[in-house]
């Protein structure tokens, strides 16, 4: 017996593949289209023994969920859209792996756009075929929990997408006042101010049921929804990404915002109601702070709103607001 045997039990594991970068070109002929990953792909199940007896009979090990993981970077259909891409490779672990009931899959997909170029001079620039360029260090997220536990014939995903590092700034239309002042109160009020942060989005779909792949082993997988059935779903992760941050963007950019709280609230609840299948939304905006500069000591007012133009980016300490608005 060891040390602590009858005081101590194992109450959770997981392990799996941390870090897996994938960089995928599928060509349609001349049109070639790529992704970028970084795959995380980690499993729970029946894999005590290997803590507890140390007997790795039932590892999977990592370096094969490493190759499991650019198996389907090459062959599955699904790889240009993330949600589908880690359902499939959660399904997949699961199926071949009966002792494996669990799948946990986070995806970060790296940016890139098409090169626009002028087929000749005097014409509109087209998007280039094959050559692209990265537009924004913003990465979107997707986590998805591909859950057997109650057997391969009642597969349940639950997917939470959305983005992180969306830098974004205003130069007006923000104001916060009317705060609570006491003796440790410096902030002066003001009524028109820069607001800038660094948005970090996650939307948790309705769960998503996957049908039991009929190869016995999820090589070949597809979840079989018709166009509307799958429409806002997770399995239509593409359009609900590119509406809720088309959503971020814009009401950030339009609100009068009385505070970050206020506008936060606002552009999640706009997620919620446009898209059903979206369950919750959660922001997390931290400050950007750009604070102006003194310059009364040459008698130039750089202060008040309207005069202040020359500021001081401060990269810490700053604000960090967040929440969660949820479907009723």
């Amino acid at each position: 017996m060891s040390e602590g045997e009858g005081l101590s039990y194992l109450s959770h594991a997981r392990y799996g593949k941390d870090k897996v970068r994938v960089f995928r070109v599928v060509r349609d002929g001349a049109w070639h289209n790529i992704v970028e990953y970084n795959v995380t792909a980690l499993v729970e199940g029946d894999i005590e023994v290997s803590y507890t007896k140390a007997d790795n009979s039932v590892v999977v090990a990592t370096d094969s969920i490493k190759n499991i993981t650019y198996f389907l970077a090459k062959t599955s259909p699904h790889v240009l859209h993330p949600e589908r891409f880690a359902l499939h490779l959660g399904t997949h672990l699961v199926t071949k792996y009966a002792h494996l009931k669990k799948a946990f899959i986070t995806i970060e997909q790296l940016r890139w756009q098409r090169i626009p170029v002028a087929p000749s001079a005097g014409e509109a620039a087209q998007p280039h075929p094959h050559a692209f360029y990265r537009d924004g260090d913003d990465k979107r997220i997707v986590e998805a929990e591909i859950d057997a536990s109650a057997g391969l014939d009642k597969i349940v995903a639950r997917v939470t997408s959305g983005l992180q590092g969306l830098l974004v700034l205003k130069t007006t239309g923000s104001a916060f006042e009317s705060f609570v002042r006491d003796e440790y109160t410096t902030l002066v009020e003001v009524d028109d101010r820069i607001f800038s942060t660094s948005i970090d989005l996650a939307y948790r779909f309705a769960p998503l049921a996957i049908p039991k792949p009929a190869d016995g082993e999820g090589k070949v997988f597809d979840v079989a929804l018709a166009p509307e059935q799958a429409k806002g779903t997770a399995w239509d992760g593409d359009s609900v990404a590119a509406a809720a941050r088309g959503i971020t963007l814009e009401v950030f950019a339009v609100d009068e915002s009385a505070s970050v709280q206020a506008t936060l609230y606002k552009m999640a609840q706009r997620i919620v109601a446009e898209h059903p299948h979206v369950q919750s939304v959660t922001y997390k905006l931290p400050n950007k702070h750009y604070v102006p500069v003194d310059m009364k000591y040459i008698e130039i007012d750089n202060m008040s709103p309207p005069k202040a133009e020359v500021f001081i980016p401060l990269p810490a300490p700053s604000g960090l607001i967040s929440a969660t608005v949820s479907r009723k």
